[in-house]
């Protein structure tokens, strides 16, 4: 375990405590929007099929509808979960991850914990070189100095 407290070490640390802070946030935002607005019924019911009904709340209440059909939101999430696990790219494993959170809370929780799995494996695995090298360092460091 790494004692060193360098500015790397820091700092990646204190991205992953933000992460985990703001999708913490997100869950229960959209937990409070789903068992409040969703399942209380208190979306528009006079709206046309197929969104074609021009208000906002209307169209609003249709697209997340269509999110929910087929698992959409899950889908998403495993595109993206998979795309930032087998690249290494950070903005697809965010995008999973995230995607995977709302598609948990949201009716798509089959493919959205496997792609938010993903998402999350590919993010602390970018983010473990920056801690175990700064950790390095700072090990070399004072090793050096005894």
């Amino acid at each position: 375990m790494c004692k060193d407290d360098s500015k790397e070490a820091v700092d990646g640390r204190r991205m992953l405590r933000r992460a985990f802070l703001c999708a913490g946030l997100l869950c229960l935002t959209l937990m409070a929007f789903r068992f409040g607005v969703i399942e209380n019924d208190l979306l528009p019911r006079g709206c046309g099929s197929g969104g074609s009904d021009s208000s906002l709340s209307c169209w609003l209440t249709w697209l997340l509808t269509q999110s929910f059909q087929g698992q959409r939101l899950g889908v998403f999430a495993l595109l993206f979960g998979v795309l930032g696990f087998l690249t290494g790219q950070r903005l697809c494993s965010w995008i999973g991850w995230i995607a995977g959170v709302v598609g948990l809370v949201l009716y798509s929780p089959d493919y959205a914990a496997v792609g938010m799995l993903l998402g999350l494996f590919a993010l602390l695995r970018s983010y473990a070189p920056i801690v175990s090298v700064a950790c390095e360092r700072g090990q070399s460091q004072t090793g050096a100095g005894q």
